[in-house]
């Protein structure tokens, strides 16, 4: 309390010495003395005080005039070091969830391209050096942010530790001050040069703080670079993208009725039940949308596996035998269509991406399919049988690969298999057969790789 009381004092001493040299010189004022001119009037009487040699000073508390004021420089002071360590714990959980957030990003996106064996060397040669350099960049911003973030810490205790030893000194000097009980107007000056280091912390404080924002904001720059290259790359992939381990496909440019592919069978047909799988990327699914026909001179029309906007469906000995299966069919994304049927019961099933997605039995119970026709991809058999009156609506544009026929009912763990993406195109029919049966693309139908 006596220490308060002191500071206080101090505090109204400065206070006031302004109000006490205005009135020590406004006499002087007054009088025009100080300008140097003369009224020829004396005053004789002196106004002094005087203390006699008897008398003796008062000694005790000094008397306050005023109430005690808050020390609110020094609540602000304190208040900014606390600013600042939340500023900094702020800065650093920001740091590590948005570094947490864009790693989890690109591991999905890396562990995606992995685990496509369809990626050529290069690509996997490329993801690895991405990702190391990814993993460089991060291990140097990390390093360098602790670095920062251990040199800011560092710099605030020793500035904390400094102000608690500037504060035992002010307290120090304003005792002694306040007990000579000399003018206040010294004091002032004295507070000033005490607070005048505090300014040059502060500024290498804010220095500190704009290296770690700098560096943070390096990193995420870093971070989106990378990561708009892998979506580049990934685009890049996509597009060259080949499933199932397939090295080369069917390319139908356009939809006209000169563009289609012929099928000589590896074997001669008399069947009773087959299963047709194939993998195709449609650019755009009209009302029908042939993928494998099959026709002769008298059935032209006799199987048929097509598209229907977002449906597939199969048609066994014409389009009276129908099975059907809606939205399972996306424009510009690969995917697996296996149809399978049996003589014996009729039983029609539709396979999209190894599900099961129709099964209907009845359908052309009985029927056996003879050898004479003709296999198209793409297309289906006119009528007439010329192939000049073929149907530009109902043809296929897009790619198609990994065609096979065989002349039995796959079980159903091979049709998953087969419509693995990482799987393998080495499977093949022993009716048609991807890589082994002849097909002869027509118009602007083209082998690509």
């Amino acid at each position: 309390m006596q220490r308060q009381t002191n500071i206080h004092t101090s505090i109204n001493i400065r206070m006031y010495a302004p109000g006490a040299v205005l009135a020590l010189c406004l006499p002087c004022f007054l009088s025009g003395n100080v300008f140097g001119y003369d009224y020829g009037e004396e005053y004789s009487d002196s106004y002094y005080n005087e203390i006699s040699n008897g008398d003796r000073l008062q000694t005790g508390p000094t008397q306050i005039p005023c109430p005690p004021q808050d020390l609110s420089r020094w609540d602000k002071l304190f208040i900014m070091l606390e600013d600042s360590q939340m500023k900094q714990d702020m800065l650093m959980q920001q740091t590590e969830d948005m570094v947490k957030a864009e790693m989890d990003t690109i591991w999905k996106e890396l562990h995606k391209l992995n685990n496509n064996k369809a990626c050529v060397q290069a690509s996997e040669n490329t993801c690895k050096c991405i990702s190391e350099q990814m993993n460089r960049n991060l291990n140097q911003a990390m390093d360098q942010l602790r670095k920062v973030a251990d040199m800011y810490q560092a710099q605030n205790n020793e500035t904390l530790q400094q102000l608690i030893q500037v504060s035992r000194n002010q307290a120090s000097r304003l005792t002694k001050l306040e007990s000579n009980s000399v003018l206040g107007a010294g004091l002032g000056q004295v507070a000033m040069k005490s607070f005048s280091a505090y300014p040059k912390e502060q500024e290498a404080s804010n220095a500190d703080g704009g290296k770690l924002e700098r560096a943070l904001m390096a990193t995420a720059v870093d971070l989106q670079r990378v990561h708009a290259q892998l979506a580049l790359f990934q685009r890049a992939t996509a597009h060259r993208y080949l499933p199932s381990g397939c090295e080369m496909a069917l390319l139908f440019p356009m939809r006209s009725k000169h563009i289609f592919a012929e099928v000589t069978p590896s074997m001669s047909m008399s069947l009773q039940s087959f299963t047709i799988c194939l993998w195709a990327k449609v650019t755009q699914s009209l009302n029908k949308t042939v993928l494998f026909s099959y026709g002769t001179k008298k059935k032209p029309q006799e199987l048929q596996l097509f598209l229907a906007r977002r449906s597939v469906l199969l048609t066994v000995g014409g389009e009276t035998h129908l099975v059907e299966a809606h939205s399972v069919v996306t424009d510009g994304q690969w995917g697996h269509f296996c149809a399978a049927w049996s003589s014996e019961q009729g039983l029609a099933t539709l396979w999209v991406n190894g599900e099961n997605v129709a099964r209907e039995p009845g359908v052309a119970e009985g029927n056996v399919f003879s050898g004479d026709g003709f296999f198209l991809l793409g297309q289906e058999r006119s009528r007439s049988g010329i192939y000049r009156d073929l149907d530009s609506s109902v043809a296929f544009t897009g790619k198609m690969t990994g065609v096979n026929m065989w002349d039995h009912v796959l079980d159903a763990e091979r049709i998953k298999e087969y419509a693995n993406h990482d799987g393998s195109c080495d499977g093949r029919g022993n009716v048609i057969g991807w890589g082994v049966s002849e097909i002869i693309p027509h118009g602007g139908a083209q082998y690509i790789n």
